[in-house]
C-alpha cells in the first residue's frame, strides 16, 4: 500500500473507532472529524491517484457522517450487546478496506544497482519485406513495437517512465489474455512508475555498448521483466524488448491502432508451439537488422556508432526463452543467451550442445512437473496413456540436455514458479504466481544475469559467477558436461 493510502485508512478508521467508542452524535465536535476524513480522501486521490481497491476506504467519511447523524439524537447509554455488534461491524469494515489494496498492491521496482542511470525510448518498426500473417490484407506489413532501455548520461533529465505505456489498453489486455480475469482487475498497474527517464541522453562513459534482446512469453508484453531490464541497462547494456504482434497481450501503435492478442487459447502441445517459432525468430532477426541500422545512422542521433555489434546477447522468458535458444543457435550475431524457464520448441539442438555460452534458469514448478511420474498422477489424467504422458517429458529432458551439453550453465531457484522469472510474481499473492519470496527470486535472477553477460559479452572472468554460486548454494548453479 502507498503512503497516503495507509494514512487515509489509519486516520479515518481511528476517527470511526473514536466515534463508536465515545458514542458521538451530532454536536459541536463532529465537523472537524468529517473535514479531516473527507480531506484525506481528496488528498490521496489527488496525489496518488484513485483505484478501485480503495473504494471501501473511500466510503469511511460517509460512514462516519452517517454514524454522527444516526437518529439525530444525543449520546446515550448503549447495551453491551449493541456496542459489541457495532465494534464487530466496524472491524469487518476495516478488514474489507485493508484487504483489496494489500492483496492487489501498487508495487514498486527495486532501484537498479548498476553505476548508470537508465533511459528509455520506443520505436515503431515496419518490416516492408514481410506480410503480416494475422492479416487478410496482402498489403499489410509486419509491424513491431520495440522499447529500449540504456545507460543514461549522468545528470540526465527526463520524464519518469510509467510501467505501462497506453496503460488503459494494456491493463485490460494483461488481465484478460494472461490471467483470464475481469478487464478492470489490474487497472492499478497504470499507477506504477519505473526508474527510467524517457528520452534521456545516452551516457558517453563507454565508446560502445553491448546489446541484449529480450523476448517475452506467449501472450506476454515487452516490459513484463522490468525488474531485470532496468537492472541490465544500469550495468552498461542497451536492452531492447519487442512486443510480438498479435501474440503479445496487445500491441499499441503510435497512431492509436491496437493489435489484439489472437493466439489460440487451446495452444498446448509442443508441435503447436513449434509452429510459432518461425514468426518470433523472424521478428528477432528483423530487430537485429534494425539495430545495425541504428548503429549506422540513428535518426535521433542517440545510438549512432554507440552499439557494439560484436557483443550481442539475447534473453527470454517462457516461449521467449525458446525463441532465444533458436536465435543463439542459428544467428551468428548472437554470442550468448539466457533462457528463463523457457521451452525447447523449434529445430533440435545437436547433442554436442550449442557451442556458445548458454544459461538455463529453471523454476521448481516446471522441474516438478517434468519429474512427475505417470504413476503419481495417473488417476487425474482421465485416461491419458503412459506413452502419451511420457512423450513430452522425455522430449523436454532430452532437448534440455542437448542445449546444455558441452559447458552450458544451469540453475534452479528453490520454491520458484514459472512467473517468478517475470514481473507477474509481484502482481498479487491471490494469483498464485509467486514463490515464497519473489523479491529474493528477482535479486538472484538479476545477479546471475549481469554476471553471465558480463562474463561472456564483456570478457570478464568467471569470479562473479563463482561468487554467486557460493552466495546462493541452494540454486545448484552448475556447468554441464
Amino acid at each position: 500500500m502507498r503512503l497516503l493510502e495507509i494514512v487515509l485508512i489509519a486516520v479515518n478508521f481511528g476517527l470511526l473507532f473514536w466515534a463508536v467508542i465515545a458514542n458521538r452524535k451530532v454536536g459541536k465536535t463532529f465537523v472537524i472529524p468529517l473535514v479531516v476524513a473527507f480531506g484525506l480522501v481528496i488528498a490521496q486521490v489527488a496525489v496518488e491517484g484513485a483505484r478501485w481497491e480503495m473504494i471501501p476506504a473511500y466510503l469511511t467519511p460517509f460512514v462516519l457522517m452517517a454514524y454522527f447523524y444516526m437518529g439525530k439524537r444525543k449520546e446515550r447509554r448503549r447495551s453491551p450487546v449493541t456496542f459489541s455488534m457495532q465494534m464487530v461491524l466496524l472491524i469487518m469494515f476495516l478488514l474489507a478496506s485493508i484487504a483489496p489494496p494489500w492483496l492487489m498492491p501498487i508495487f514498486s521496482f527495486e532501484k537498479p544497482t548498476g553505476p548508470y542511470a537508465v533511459g528509455s525510448t520506443v520505436y515503431h518498426w515496419v518490416d516492408e519485406q514481410r506480410h503480416e500473417p494475422y492479416s487478410k490484407n496482402s498489403a499489410d506489413k509486419r509491424e513491431l513495437m520495440v522499447q529500449v532501455w540504456y545507460p543514461a548520461a549522468e545528470g540526465s533529465k527526463g520524464e519518469q517512465s510509467a510501467y505501462l505505456q497506453n496503460a488503459s489498453i494494456m491493463t485490460q489486455a494483461i488481465s484478460t489474455n494472461m490471467m483470464n480475469l475481469p478487464a478492470f482487475t489490474l487497472n492499478h498497474l497504470k499507477l506504477i512508475k519505473t526508474h527510467s527517464m524517457l528520452e534521456a541522453k545516452l551516457s558517453d562513459s563507454e565508446s560502445r555498448y553491448p546489446v541484449l534482446i529480450f523476448s517475452h512469453g506467449m501472450n506476454g508484453y515487452r516490459n513484463q521483466n522490468m525488474f531485470q531490464l532496468e537492472e541490465l541497462a544500469s550495468h552498461g547494456y542497451i536492452v531492447m524488448a519487442t512486443d510480438y504482434t498479435y501474440e503479445a497481450a496487445a500491441t499499441v501503435y503510435p497512431d492509436g491502432r491496437v493489435a489484439p492478442n489472437r493466439t489460440d487459447p487451446n495452444l498446448t502441445s509442443n508441435a503447436e508451439y513449434t509452429k510459432h517459432i518461425p514468426l518470433w525468430t523472424a521478428d528477432a532477426t528483423f530487430v537485429l537488422d534494425q539495430v545495425e541500422k541504428l548503429n549506422r545512422n540513428d535518426p535521433a542521433g542517440r545510438f549512432t556508432g554507440k552499439i557494439d555489434m560484436d557483443r550481442i546477447g539475447m534473453l527470454g522468458h517462457s516461449f521467449g526463452g525458446a525463441a532465444t535458444l533458436q536465435m543463439v543457435k542459428n544467428d551468428p550475431r548472437v554470442k550468448a543467451a539466457l533462457s528463463m524457464d523457457g521451452g525447447f520448441y523449434g529445430s533440435p539442438v545437436s547433442d554436442k550442445g550449442l557451442g556458445k555460452p548458454f544459461l538455463m534458469m529453471y523454476s521448481e514448478e516446471t522441474y516438478n512437473k517434468v519429474m512427475t511420474s505417470y504413476d503419481d498422477v495417473a488417476k487425474q489424467l482421465g485416461g491419458v496413456s503412459r506413452e502419451a504422458f511420457e512423450a513430452p517429458r522425455k522430449d523436454y529432458i532430452q532437448k534440455s540436455g542437448y542445449a546444455l551439453a558441452g559447458g552450458g550453465l544451469s540453475l534452479l531457484i528453490p520454491g520458484s514458479k514459472h512467473a517468478s522469472y517475470s514481473d507477474l510474481a509481484l502482481f498479487s499473492p491471490l494469483l498464485g504466481l509467486n514463490g515464497p519470496d519473489p523479491r529474493r527470486d528477482h535479486r538472484i535472477v538479476n545477479e546471475f544475469s549481469v554476471a553471465f553477460f558480463d562474463r561472456y559479452l564483456k570478457g570478464k572472468d568467471d569470479s562473479a559467477l563463482q561468487s554467486l554460486a557460493a552466495k546462493y548454494p541452494e540454486v545448484n548453479f552448475k556447468v554441464n558436461p
